[in-house]
């Protein structure tokens, strides 16, 4: 499954993230074509694509990255991969292209969170290399 960077906003990308968004969250809804512009375009994200062997984008992930004071971070976000696709390997394969990304930017962490009860995503990333950490993570919803 090739892994790509989109640099533009097409019509598939579009359906794709409305097809792709119900299976990651249940509380989310689709970016808009106008929000996918944004995440493609920015300087501070990296979007992932993978696709079967149809050119069907059947997976993505977005890698946020930014300086601190304490150096260059980055954070694995929204990693999905269509229901009809799982257990090939492209999350591996998405989540190893964001981790090169990461390194070529000079990342001195790449952190992302996973819900318990997300256990084959939690393995995958285990099997990746991640460590669970002790912390808390806390949430502000203005």
């Amino acid at each position: 499954m090739p892994v790509t960077r989109p640099t533009t906003v097409s019509d598939e990308l579009v359906a794709a993230f409305a097809r792709l968004m119900p299976q990651l969250s249940s509380s989310a809804s689709p970016p808009t074509r106008e929000a996918l512009e944004e995440i493609v375009a920015s300087p501070a994200t990296t979007m992932f694509v993978a696709e079967d062997g149809a050119g069907t984008i059947v997976g993505s992930l977005t890698l946020a990255h930014f300086r601190t004071p304490s150096g260059v971070r980055a954070w694995i976000e929204d990693v999905v991969v269509d229901e009809s696709a799982r257990g090939q390997g492209i999350g591996a394969e998405l989540v190893a292209a964001a981790i090169q990304v990461a390194r070529e930017l000079g990342a001195k962490t790449v952190d992302l969170t996973s819900r318990p009860s997300r256990q084959a995503a939690n393995a995958l990333y285990e099997k990746a290399g991640f460590a669970r950490r002790e912390t808390n993570v806390y949430r502000f919803m203005p």
